[in-house]
């Protein structure tokens, strides 16, 4: 009896890790500042020549064996986005609409002559109630440690300010945290650099010391550690939640010697010839993410999401004229045009997604939240704020459902960039179906896109069709007001511009 139960243990300790465990494990591949473009995958019907420019070889690979999806989208900007997949909130409702830095100082650029930003929460996400400035919210990695996972963030936290509870992810349900912190960028990819320690302290990369001066590009620090914490959820056996997300590719485009030769000899200019590499960088990241399954046998268990933050950034250092970088959609990042919120989405669930298709259905970054949840196994959790996103394991399931009747919203009451508000400042945005109305507050203005027809929002056509424009901009309205979103005020009077379909009714 006791050799028998001896035989068992031992089978039990040298079986597949996969065999032992039913939940399946999650990585969420999350990329900073990576645009619809930025890549050899098309994610349009046909490669362009930006495709060309870049190399990519793993995200073709995921793409080979799960689903490409061709309109999925994120938030505003880089905090907003990542404050939504750990919320499930849209960006209105949470009302962290704009990226986060100093406690209780907005990273607005103030210097419009007729408007202001509201006082939206700009703390960020907190773990504790009632703190000023913030939203707090049971988060998604809470949820999954307390069903069984073992949940790790490797790079880019951002989600709250310097000083704040919010700033540790240990205080949002990671367990184990490599790197991340309040920053949004780091001052140097370089370990020669410390990864920021030599050049900016307050934005440096903390926790990989051993790593200083080995040569080590912070991508690929990233990638190890993460590595070793999935190895350390297999020796627990626990299934783990891996949100590995890259600071990658966002400035500074510190050269990455391993690949940057190539794009120089190919003549790209020496800071798109780095952000390039960056790409190719963080692409082997994946593909050793990918190899660590297969060696470990984990594939078969494990889901992988692939995803950008933000859209691509459309100037300086970028080479070419402002606001082409992702063609043919229109503008970048910190604008509501789909340059600045369509991302390139890759999703393999093994025995569910099928190899190689592509999906068409739009959805929005706090659609993971309930879908994430759903695909571990995790049911009738409980939550403290209102989750507005639906999960996507029906399109997953079966790739031929369509929803066109669903709306997607986003709501930057903000102001991005310095100079005259222009693109990137007080505009709000709706999507149904094939149709796109922005409303741009500080002119009055709305515009309207038929996204089949006019990828690159190019007619404007509020004067042809303004039945869909009022419709939409009520939409929009019934919206911002059920979530009780912040509008922008006018500076000579405090009070708030109008709602949308105030304007479509002039």
């Amino acid at each position: 009896m006791k050799k028998a139960i001896f035989l068992l243990l031992l089978l039990f300790a040298t079986s597949p890790a996969w065999a032992q465990q039913k939940q399946p494990n999650i990585i969420f591949f999350l990329v900073d500042d990576m645009g619809w473009q930025d890549t050899s995958v098309p994610f349009w019907e046909q490669p362009t020549p930006a495709n060309s420019k870049f190399h990519t070889p793993n995200m073709a690979r995921l793409a080979r064996q799960g689903v490409k999806f061709t309109n999925a989208y994120a938030a505003s900007i880089c905090t907003p986005t990542r404050v939504s997949l750990l919320t499930g909130m849209n960006a209105a409702h949470h009302r962290v609409t704009n990226w986060t830095s100093v406690k209780n100082q907005r990273t607005d650029h103030l210097d419009d002559d007729q408007l202001q930003p509201p006082q939206w929460n700009m703390n960020g996400l907190s773990p504790t109630p009632g703190a000023p400035y913030s939203v707090h919210a049971t988060t998604l990695p809470e949820l999954l440690s307390r069903a069984g996972y073992y949940t790790i963030l490797s790079g880019k936290a951002h989600f709250s300010v310097y000083d704040a509870p919010g700033a540790n992810p240990l205080n949002l349900g990671f367990q184990k945290n490599i790197g991340g912190s309040a920053i949004g960028n780091p001052a140097s990819f370089l370990s020669e650099q410390e990864y920021g320690n030599l050049r900016h302290e307050q934005k440096a990369v903390q926790g990989l010391k051993p790593y200083w001066h080995t040569g080590t590009f912070l991508t690929d620090a990233l990638t190890t550690e993460a590595i070793k914490a999935m190895d350390t959820a297999q020796i627990r056996r626990q299934p783990f939640f891996l949100y590995l997300a890259h600071y990658a590719v966002h400035l500074p485009f510190d050269p990455d010697k391993r690949y940057i030769d190539k794009y120089l000899q190919a003549g790209l200019a020496g800071p798109e010839a780095a952000y390039a590499a960056l790409v190719e960088g963080m692409d082997a990241s994946l593909g050793r993410l990918l190899d660590y399954l297969d060696e470990r046998k984990l594939t078969d268990n494990t889901i992988v999401v692939f995803m950008s933050d933000n859209g691509g950034l459309t100037r300086d250092p970028r080479s070419g004229p402002p606001d082409t970088q992702n063609y043919p959609l229109r503008a970048g990042k910190g604008s509501l045009y789909e340059g600045g919120v369509r991302e390139p989405l890759l999703v393999r669930w093994p025995g569910v997604t099928r190899s190689g298709t592509v999906n068409s259905q739009y959805l929005i970054i706090e659609d993971f939240f309930p879908t994430l949840l759903e695909m571990a196994g995790v049911a009738d959790y409980k939550t403290v704020q209102p989750v507005d996103g639906r999960s996507l394991v029906p399109y997953l399931r079966h790739p031929g459902k369509r929803d066109n009747q669903r709306a997607l919203i986003w709501h930057y009451p903000n102001k991005w960039y310095p100079g005259p508000a222009g693109i990137t400042s007080y505009v709000s945005a709706i999507r149904q179906g094939d149709w796109k109305l922005l409303y741009f507050a500080k002119p009055g203005r709305l515009e309207l896109y038929n996204l089949k027809n006019d990828l690159g929002e190019q007619h404007n056509l509020v004067a042809t069709n303004p039945k869909k424009t009022r419709q939409l901009a009520q939409e929009l309205t019934r919206k911002l007001k059920a979530w009780d979103a912040q509008l922008p005020l006018y500076k000579s009077t405090g009070q708030p511009v109008p709602y949308p379909d105030e304007v479509a009714g002039r």
